[in-house]
This record gives C-alpha cells, sequence and structure tokens, in this order.
C-alpha cells in the first residue's frame, strides 16, 4: 500500500510540474491596429517677422517645446491618422526693443544694441496641436518617414521682459501681449530626427507701439523635434 501510495503521488507530482511549463512560442504576435502615440520635444530658433524699423535680434533667441500627441488612425493601412495633443513650449528674444512701465503704463522703445548688457522677452504657453499625419510606418518596424501638418493654439500663462543696462528693468504680465495665439506648423523626417516649423498667425502684441510706429511682430520658430514612444 505504501508503495503505491509513493507511486501515485509522483504521478501526481509530474502532472502538475508539466502543467506549469508552458510551450514557448517563437514567434511574437504582431499588432496589426497599432497607434503612434507619442511625446515630443522640440528645440527652435525663434525670429520675427513685420518688425518695426530699427528692431534687431541679438543673440540666439531659442524655444524648447514638449507634450504628448495621440494618434488616431483613418485608413486601413494606418498610414494616415489624425493627432491631438496638449503640451507647453517656453520662448525666449533678445533683441533691442526696451519694455518698460511708468505709472502703470507700458512703454516700448528701439534703443541701440550697444547701449545695454541685456534684453530679453520670456513667454510660456499651453499648447493644443491638431494634425494631420502620414507616414509610411508598418506593424513590424516603428522607423519610418513622416510628413505631420497641423494648426496649434496657445495659450500664454507667463511672461517676463528684462532691460539690463545702468537699471534693471523687469516688466511680467504685460496685458499688451496677445493671451491666445495660433498658427499653422510643419514637422517631417526620419525616425527620431525631424524638420520643423510653426508660424504666428497673430500678432506678438494687441495694439502696443513705439513712438512713432505699431508693433505688429509675428513669430517664425524652425528647428528639431523628437518623438518618443
Amino acid at each position: 500500500m505504501r508503495i503505491a501510495f509513493k507511486i501515485l503521488f509522483f504521478l501526481v507530482s509530474f502532472n502538475v510540474f508539466s502543467q506549469e511549463i508552458a510551450p514557448v512560442s517563437p514567434f511574437q504576435e504582431i499588432d496589426s491596429l497599432y497607434r503612434e502615440d507619442q511625446f515630443y520635444f522640440g528645440i527652435t530658433y525663434n525670429q520675427f517677422n513685420k518688425v518695426p524699423a530699427g528692431f534687431s535680434q541679438n543673440g540666439i533667441s531659442t524655444g524648447i517645446n514638449f507634450g504628448f500627441l495621440r494618434d488616431m488612425p483613418i485608413n486601413k493601412k494606418r498610414t494616415y491618422a489624425i493627432a491631438i495633443g496638449l503640451g507647453l513650449s517656453y520662448n525666449k528674444w533678445h533683441n533691442n526693443l526696451k519694455t518698460a512701465q511708468i505709472f502703470g503704463v507700458t512703454n516700448y522703445a528701439i534703443v541701440d544694441k550697444n547701449s545695454f548688457s541685456r534684453n530679453k522677452t520670456e513667454q510660456v504657453f499651453v499648447d493644443l496641436p491638431v494634425e494631420l499625419r502620414w507616414r509610411n510606418s508598418t506593424p513590424e518596424s516603428h522607423k519610418f518617414w513622416r510628413i505631420y501638418t497641423g494648426f496649434k493654439l496657445r495659450y500664454l500663462i507667463f511672461d517676463k521682459s528684462i532691460y539690463n543696462s545702468s537699471e534693471t528693468v523687469k516688466v511680467t504680465k504685460n496685458s499688451d501681449f496677445n493671451q491666445i495665439q495660433y498658427g499653422p506648423y510643419i514637422a517631417f523626417g526620419f525616425n527620431t530626427w525631424n524638420l520643423t516649423a510653426y508660424y504666428g498667425l497673430k500678432p506678438v502684441y494687441k495694439s502696443a507701439k513705439t513712438a512713432s510706429e505699431s508693433l505688429e511682430m509675428k513669430t517664425l520658430n524652425i528647428g528639431l523635434i523628437f518623438y518618443i514612444l
């Protein structure tokens, strides 16, 4: 009887052990319903268009932006898609447009570039991009060519202008800025590395002016954007 119990225990143990080891398939299942949901990070060079007489940029005016894009394919091969996103962007301009406030009134003046040590304007936006996408991606590979073009809505949440000379003049929460800005953009390239450009359709300022000219400047941002799955 004891021998029979040992044999029964051995058979049950072997059966349980054999069930725990599942066969491993050498093939990985392909996701034919993939999406290119992506985090993005961009670096840009910033320039103004439609500038007043005597205006010049000095130094390197740069910007960074980052966020997330939700991908929604619209054809069977998933080479076309619509994407919507949410992000933040920071833009900085070095120039010779002095911003100062006197008794609560903001004044602007074009000054000689040798009369100050630093003069810059900074802005931070919440970005809402909507884009139409083309790419030649496949379920097997995420390295592909892309052309993404769309429209970006921007909401200003922070601004600061600093002028350093014999005195330091700082202006924040400037009500002359257009708080809502927008414009088209494009990104194209291969895999991680992509070129991008954005053009602001709305002027940076509402109705600001120097002593002789209205400020109707618009932004142009050109740079690199990186997509991370």
